[in-house]
C-alpha cells in the first residue's frame, strides 16, 4: 500500500469493472495452517419503527383544572352553607329536628279547714301533633290527615273535620297543634298502643303508612273536685285554657297555676333523639290553698237548702255559716248548684256564687241595724213603749205591717219580736230632730255595718248592693230603708251584720282563705281581717238579748228556729221581691238569720230564699226550719256545748 502525505489530498477511486462471481467449487480452500476464511454475515432483520410518545402535559393541564374547577365549585358551596347562609340552615334544621313544648306546672290544691281535699290536679295529657309530618312529602300518600283523623275522632270525641283542619299543613306554617287537652292516661295509652301497631305493620310489609307518627304526647294535669258539686259555687272551676274559669280557682288563680316550665329536644319520626341532648326549664308546681270552709258543715247547709228550694219551687236559696269570733265562713252554699266536673250539663244560671252575687232588698232581718242605731244613740231601751197603729201615713205613703192587727201596744223589744215596719218606722224617726238629720245617722250604721260595701273577700262578681246617699232617698225610702225595703245587699253581708252583733259590736271583715301553702312546703298564714267597731258591747249584748225574744216568745217569729239546749238569737224577714227580669216587684224574699249560743256566740247562720212559688212564703216558715238544721249540725261538728245560763226574757208588749 503506498502511503499517502498527509499534505496529499487523497485520490479518488473509481471503480473497476465487475467481475463475475466464481462458482462456490472454485473457491480457495485454505491450506493447511491458513486461516479460515471469514464467513460472511447473515443479513440483519431491519430495525423496528420507532413509536414517539405525545408529551403528557397537556392532559395534566386539563385534569388539574377540571379538579381545580370541582374543588373550587365545593368550596364555594361550603363558604354559602357554612358563612354565607349558615343561620338560614342552622334555623331550617332545628325547625325539621328540634320540637319545643311547655311543660305544665302542677295546679295547687284547694282544701277545706282540715286539709280535706276539695280540688286537685291528676295526671293528664295535651295530645299534640306535628302537622308537616302528614304531608306527601313524609307519608307519601296524599289523604294522610285523613286516615289519621278517622282512627283519632272516636278516640278524642271529636269530628274528623275538625282534626284534619288542624293537621292539615296547608292550614298552619307552624309544626305544633293542639288536638285536646287533659286526656286522661287511658287515652293517650290508646292511641301510642294504635301508632306502635302501624309502625310494626308498616315495617313487616313494606305498604302500610304509620299516619300516626306525627303526633305526640305533652305531661298536663286535669283539675278533679272529689265531692262533685259540694262548694261548686266558692270553688268555681278551670277553663279550656287551664286557667280558673270562677270562683277561688279564678281570683287566686296566679297562686294556683305556678309557672310553666320549657322543653327541646331532638325527634325523629315522633321519637326523642336520646343522644342529640335536649334543653329544659323544670316547671314550678302552684301552692295549695286551705280554705276557711268545713266539709262537714257545707254538707249540711248544702242539702238543707237543696231540698228546701225544691220543696218551694223557688227560683234559688243560699247559705252562709260564719265563725262569729273570727270571721271565717264555714259554710256558703248555694241552690240550684253545678258539678265543676262536668260543666256541658251545668244551667248557665247556676255558674256563679249567687250568695256573693246576687243584691235583694232583705226586708225585716235589716231591722236589727235599725235598732242598733236607737240604742247606741241612746233615744230608746229595749223597754220603751212603742204604741203601733193598724196604719200609718208618712209623706205619699199608708204604711202597715205584715198582718192587720188591732193598735199594738209594744216595748221596743216587742217591736223587734213581733217584725212592726210601723213600730220601726216610729222608732228611727226618733234618731233625728227632722226626717233628713234622722236619715243621715241611720245611714251613718249602715255603712258602719257594711252596707253598700264590697265585704273584703275581692270574689269574682261580688255586689256591694245598694245604698244610696240619705239625700238622695226617695219620700217613701226614707220610711221603708229602716225595715229593710229601698236598700239591697248580699247574703254575706246580711250574715256579717248579725255576726258583727254576736262579736260584741266588732266587726270583722270575713275571710275565706286561711292560707297558703307553697311547694316548698311552708304554710303562709292570710292575712289578719280588718276590724271595726259598730256598736258598743253594751248596744251589742242588748240586741242579743233582744233577737233571743223573736225566737223564744211565743209573740215571736222565729219559734221555728229553736234549738233544745241552746239559747238562740235570731230574727225573719219577708221583704217584697224584685224581678230581675222585670224590674218589678214580684214575688218575695225569705230569710232568717241568727247566732247561737246567744250569751256566748260562736256561728252565724243566714238563710234567703228567692220566689218560693209552693207552700209557704214567709221567711220564719221556710228558712227558720233550715236555720235550725244548719246550726244544730254545726253546733255539733265544732263541739260547742249549752252555756246554761237563763235568757233575759224581755217583755213584749206593754200595759197601756
Amino acid at each position: 500500500m503506498t502511503e499517502v502525505s498527509d499534505r496529499e489530498p487523497p485520490r479518488r477511486r473509481v471503480p473497476g469493472p465487475a467481475r463475475p462471481s466464481r462458482p462456490a467449487s472454485a473457491q480457495r480452500r485454505p491450506g493447511p495452517g491458513a486461516r479460515p476464511a471469514r464467513r460472511p454475515a447473515a443479513p440483519r432483520p431491519p430495525a423496528p419503527r420507532a413509536i414517539r410518545l405525545g408529551s403528557p402535559r397537556p392532559r395534566l393541564r386539563m385534569v388539574g383544572l377540571a379538579l381545580t374547577l370541582v374543588m373550587a365549585a365545593f368550596v364555594v358551596r361550603l363558604l354559602q352553607v357554612q358563612a354565607v347562609d349558615a343561620g338560614t340552615y342552622a334555623a331550617k334544621a332545628d325547625r325539621n329536628r328540634y320540637v319545643g313544648q311547655v311543660l305544665a306546672a302542677e295546679r295547687g290544691e284547694i282544701t277545706d279547714r282540715s286539709g280535706v281535699a276539695l280540688a286537685s290536679s291528676e295526671d293528664a295529657y295535651d295530645i299534640t301533633a306535628d302537622p308537616t309530618m302528614f304531608n306527601r312529602e313524609n307519608l307519601k300518600i296524599d289523604d294522610g290527615p285523613e286516615q289519621a283523623a278517622a282512627l283519632l275522632a272516636p278516640i278524642l270525641g271529636q269530628e274528623q273535620s275538625t282534626i284534619v283542619a288542624k293537621l292539615r299543613p296547608e292550614n298552619t306554617r307552624s309544626q305544633y297543634a293542639l288536638l285536646a287537652v287533659r286526656q286522661t292516661p287511658e287515652v293517650w295509652k290508646q292511641i301510642k298502643d294504635l301508632r306502635s301497631a302501624l309502625a310494626a305493620k308498616s315495617r313487616s310489609d313494606g305498604t302500610t303508612v304509620n299516619v300516626l307518627a306525627g303526633l305526640f304526647a305533652v305531661p298536663s294535669s286535669k283539675r278533679v273536685y272529689p265531692n262533685g258539686d259540694l262548694a261548686a259555687s266558692v270553688l268555681g272551676w278551670v277553663n279550656a285554657a287551664g286557667r280558673g274559669g270562677g270562683g277561688i280557682e279564678q281570683q287566686l288563680n296566679s297562686v294556683l297555676a305556678g309557672k310553666d316550665g320549657k322543653i327541646r329536644y331532638a325527634q325523629s319520626g315522633g321519637l326523642q333523639v336520646p343522644t342529640a341532648g335536649s334543653t329544659e326549664t323544670p316547671a314550678v308546681p302552684g301552692s295549695d290553698i286551705e280554705l276557711t270552709i268545713d266539709r262537714d258543715i257545707q254538707w249540711a247547709a248544702q242539702n238543707a237548702i237543696t231540698e228546701q228550694v225544691e220543696a218551694s219551687k223557688a227560683d234559688r236559696g243560699y247559705v252562709v255559716v260564719q265563725d262569729t269570733r273570727t270571721g271565717e265562713i264555714l259554710a256558703m252554699a248555694n241552690s240550684p248548684g253545678f258539678d265543676p266536673n262536668d260543666l256541658t250539663t251545668a244551667d248557665p244560671g247556676a255558674l256563679g256564687n249567687a250568695a256573693l252575687q246576687d243584691a235583694y232588698e232583705p226586708g225585716s232581718t235589716a231591722k236589727i241595724m235599725s235598732m242598733a242605731a236607737v240604742l247606741e244613740e241612746n233615744v230608746a231601751t229595749p223597754l220603751t213603749h212603742v204604741v203601733v197603729p193598724n196604719r200609718l201615713h208618712r209623706g205619699d205613703r199608708l204604711f202597715k205591717d205584715d198582718i192587720d192587727h188591732a193598735t199594738w201596744n209594744l216595748t221596743l223589744n216587742g217591736v223587734l219580736a213581733k217584725s212592726s215596719n210601723i213600730g220601726t218606722i216610729l222608732a228611727t224617726g226618733e234618731l233625728g230632730k227632722t226626717q233628713a238629720e234622722a236619715n243621715r245617722v241611720l245611714y251613718s250604721y249602715l255603712r258602719k255595718f257594711g252596707i253598700g260595701s264590697y265585704s273584703g273577700l275581692d270574689f269574682p262578681g261580688e255586689t256591694k248592693g245598694i245604698l244610696a246617699a240619705p239625700d238622695k232617698w226617695s219620700t217613701s225610702q226614707q220610711y221603708t230603708i229602716p225595715f229593710g225595703q229601698g236598700v239591697s245587699l248580699n247574703a254575706l253581708q246580711a250574715a256579717s251584720v248579725y255576726s258583727t252583733i254576736a262579736n260584741g259590736g266588732v266587726r270583722i271583715e270575713p275571710t275565706l282563705v286561711r292560707g297558703t301553702q307553697g311547694p316548698d312546703g311552708r304554710f303562709t298564714p292570710a292575712a289578719a281581717p280588718k276590724k271595726t267597731r259598730v256598736v258598743s258591747a253594751k248596744t251589742a249584748k242588748t240586741l242579743a238579748q233582744m233577737l233571743e225574744s223573736v225566737v223564744d216568745d211565743q209573740e215571736g217569729t222565729g219559734a221555728k228556729a229553736r234549738i233544745p239546749g241552746y239559747r238562740v238569737a235570731g230574727k225573719t224577714g219577708t221583704a217584697n221581691r224584685v224581678d230581675p227580669a222585670t224590674g218589678k216587684y214580684k214575688g218575695y224574699t225569705s230569710s232568717f238569720a241568727g247566732f247561737a249560743p246567744a250569751d256566748k256566740p260562736r256561728v252565724t247562720v243566714y238563710c234567703a230564699i228567692q220566689n218560693a212559688t209552693q207552700g209557704s212564703y214567709f221567711g220564719g216558715q221556710i228558712c227558720g226550719p233550715i236555720f235550725k238544721q244548719v246550726m244544730e249540725f254545726a253546733l255539733k261538728t265544732l263541739q260547742i256545748p249549752p252555756t246554761g245560763a237563763k235568757a233575759a226574757n224581755l217583755p213584749v208588749t206593754f200595759s197601756p
